[in-house]
């Protein structure tokens, strides 16, 4: 309260209209709603009132994150501890391990040396994400004169959990400036964007520093270790569905990285990754969450999930000779790559995706195809969850205007009316 009244009687007046920073009231605003709630709410009897609004949206779905976050720092640091500990891989020089080696050491038994080294990785790109974000949101609503509206929270963390630990901070900055500004705020703000700004930022990342953001080399915060992620493991063959590896030649610090790999491991997490997109169990857990509040469309969600197990049935009964990715069966798509982070977190953006309900299991399923499809087809990317989804959202609209002239036409038939 103490606080609450110091805002309000000494400070507040200064950023309200006739104050000698009124023109600044845009920031101001910003971190007071950051810490209370907005003074500007419906009283009376005229509008339908609820104690959800868009910060407490955005707020659980940010809350929705932690497990995939808690794990993300453990696993980060475990598999950099790892390679140093037991395959004489060599720390990545600089304070952040200088820090670790000071603290906890390298240990990977020790789960505060693992969530350590994960945070010294982690909490750098965090502040990155959100100092550039907020300065992008910040000067387009004073330029616009709104408010800053919540919805960069969840961009920022979302973004934050599919970039690989030890990408250079200022590539991070620059993502993220490209994702708010050319993927949301030159199209008006949140509400007004087609595309998901989170995966426009990594997409950019993905394209003009491909040597940071994809191959063997960047998931592991360690010096001279090159280790196969699970799916480009199942793209060369090494991989035996029911039993973890063959016996198919691999480089020693790709066979010392999957030694153990199955599918249990991959549904737990425990293996090289982005952040966030690592263990499929910590996401469905966030997930479950999300659902059961009803933030997230279970439609989408079931037409991504249905999609994906569909075109893998499919690739599996044709089969090939000369391609491996035919025989992954779809409980392996769904644990491999950031399938499950993309099913629950990106793909259920509700300005970017489609806005029917019959849209939505077409939209969702569109993504679950098209994702195992450029898995499988294309060997240029191992991955496809992402691209997937830019195309769904690119297709959005269209889906929804033709759900919507179907739901006109079935009603003007039902009704004698002109079709």
């Amino acid at each position: 309260m103490g606080m609450r009244k110091f805002l309000d009687d000494k400070v507040s007046p200064h950023f309200h209209e006739g104050g000698k920073f009124e023109k600044y009231y845009t920031f101001y605003e910003m971190f007071d709603t950051m810490l209370y709630t907005p003074d500007s709410v419906t009283r009376s009897a005229a509008h339908v009132r609820d104690g959800l609004d868009l910060k407490r949206i955005m707020m659980t779905v940010w809350f929705c994150t932690f497990p995939a976050i808690l794990f993300g720092l453990w696993n980060t640091g475990y598999q950099a501890n790892l390679q140093i500990a037991e395959l004489g891989a060599s720390p990545l020089a600089g304070w952040r391990s200088d820090l670790v080696a000071a603290l906890t050491g390298f240990d990977p038994a020790s789960i505060w040396a693992n969530v350590l080294h994960g945070a010294v990785y982690y909490i750098p790109i965090l502040i990155t994400v959100y100092l550039g974000g907020f300065i992008w949101e910040g000067l387009f609503a004073w330029k616009r004169g709104h408010e800053v509206n919540e919805g960069f929270f969840v961009t920022g963390i979302l973004f934050t959990l599919i970039l690989p630990p030890s990408i250079p901070l200022w590539q991070v900055f620059l993502g993220i400036s490209f994702g708010v500004v050319i993927g949301k705020e030159v199209f008006g703000g949140t509400g007004k964007n087609f595309l998901n700004p989170a995966l426009v930022g990594r997409a950019f990342l993905y394209f003009a520093y491909p040597a940071q953001m994809s191959g063997d080399a960047v998931w592991t915060a360690v010096d001279n270790f090159s280790g196969a992620t699970s799916l480009s493991l199942a793209a060369s063959g090494s991989l035996n569905y029911a039993a973890g590896l063959t016996g198919n030649a691999l480089t020693e610090g790709a066979a010392a990285a999957a030694a153990s790999l199955s599918w249990m491991n991959t549904f737990l997490g425990n293996i090289q990754g982005s952040i966030g997109e690592t263990s499929t169990l910590a996401i469905l857990i966030g997930g479950a969450a999300l659902l059961m509040t009803k933030i997230a469309s279970w439609r989408i969600v079931l037409g991504v999930f249905l999609g994906m197990v569909g075109m893998s049935a499919l690739f599996n009964v044709i089969g090939s000779e000369t391609n491996a990715m035919f025989g992954m069966p779809w409980y392996w798509h769904l644990s491999v790559g950031g399938f499950a982070f993309g099913m629950i977190f990106m793909a259920t953006d509700p300005v970017s995706a489609s806005m029917t309900n019959t849209g939505k299991y077409i939209f969702g399923a569109l993504i679950g195809v098209m994702t195992v499809l450029i898995r499988v087809i294309n060997p240029a990317f191992p991955e496809g969850i992402m691209l997937a989804i830019l195309f769904g959202n690119l297709c959005a609209p269209l889906i929804d205007y033709f759900v919507t002239q179907s739901n006109i036409r079935r009603r003007l038939r039902r009704t004698g009316g002109e079709v």
